[in-house]
């Protein structure tokens, strides 16, 4: 594998202007900032030819009247996938498709959380209702027709989907009645299912082919670790000067995104061959990064006030 620069990690700057954000994602009502990096814009599932400086368009993304609103996947065509909690701090989840949000529950659950969106609109992720311990995850897919299947790592209790692949290879973790020493990073394909053998470890995201996977890891002297498995090879990594790193998803062209924390708190990444860049949106005291998709458009959450809040930010 491939020796990855080990830069200081670059810090994303905005260009704030007066433009309105898209109203149709749900501007941040706490005046989030807005604005583009002067760029030519990408076909929605065109790739970045620009790996190694990223430039980025932010618009917030809030479901309305939700206490938090967390994206966690988007597909080559736009849409987004997430959860968000209600007044009475039940989760939901949510697809986000042409400005319109899809109320997504699992049929007869309490709580549900959609963690990643397929390139033809299925969604993955996890039920639980309230009178289960709280570490329960039960998975699940849903089809674009709004259909729901199972979906279970046999031999434990729980499971949480992740990512689902264009073949409808599934990607996550299983636990059971804890989510460290029992979880294991886990893949599901048609031909049966495997775990990687990493401790407290969950396959987060790959690329379409399966070659490449990302994900997170426990070491053994207790810090979280980012890895990349390349062609059947592991190697861990860390964001230069963090305590922890977090692999939360990866693009056809290789480039890995997701959370690392320093000194300053949580911060957004993104891994090209270039190096590092920092995601921050400004004023928030904390920002993570959970999807991307072809064109390295990202998604994730920010912390204002108290109050988490999802966003979208459109490569430029």
């Amino acid at each position: 594998m491939r020796a990855h620069p080990h830069t200081p990690p670059r810090t994303l700057r905005f260009v704030s202007t007066l433009a309105a954000t898209l109203a149709l994602l749900g501007a941040c009502s706490d005046g989030g900032p807005t604005g583009p990096v002067a760029a030519g814009d990408l076909a929605p599932g065109a790739t970045s030819l620009d790996r190694a400086t990223p430039t980025y368009t932010f618009a917030g993304i809030d479901v309305p009247d939700a206490l938090a609103t967390q994206p966690q996947g988007i597909n080559a065509g736009g849409d987004i996938a997430g959860w968000y909690v209600d007044a009475s701090r039940h989760s939901h989840g949510f697809i986000l498709h042409d400005g319109a949000f899809t109320q997504v529950d699992y049929p007869g659950a309490n709580n549900t959380m959609v963690r990643g969106i397929g390139p033809d609109g299925t969604v993955l992720g996890t039920y639980r209702n309230d009178a289960e311990e709280p570490v329960a995850a039960h998975g699940f897919r849903r089809a674009p027709d709004g259909t729901f299947d199972l979906v279970h790592y046999a031999g434990h209790l729980y499971e949480i989907p992740q990512r689902v692949l264009p073949d409808g290879t599934i990607l996550g973790c299983r636990h059971d009645h804890d989510t460290m020493d029992s979880m294991d990073g886990v893949m599901i394909t048609r031909d049966g299912a495997t775990e990687i053998g990493q401790f407290a470890s969950m396959n987060n995201g790959a690329t379409p082919s399966g070659h490449l996977i990302v994900g997170l890891y426990t070491s053994t002297s207790g810090q979280t670790r980012g890895y990349t498995i390349d062609d059947g090879v592991f190697s861990d990594f860390m964001v230069p000067g963090s305590t922890q790193t977090s692999a939360w998803d990866v693009n056809p062209r290789g480039d890995i995104v997701g959370i690392y924390r320093n000194a300053a708190g949580f911060h957004g990444f993104v891994r090209t061959a270039g190096g590092y860049t920092t995601i921050d949106v400004p004023g928030a005291s904390a920002t993570r990064v959970f999807g991307t998709n072809a064109r390295g458009d990202l998604v994730g959450t920010y912390a204002r006030g108290g109050v988490t809040r999802g966003f979208l930010m459109t490569r430029q």
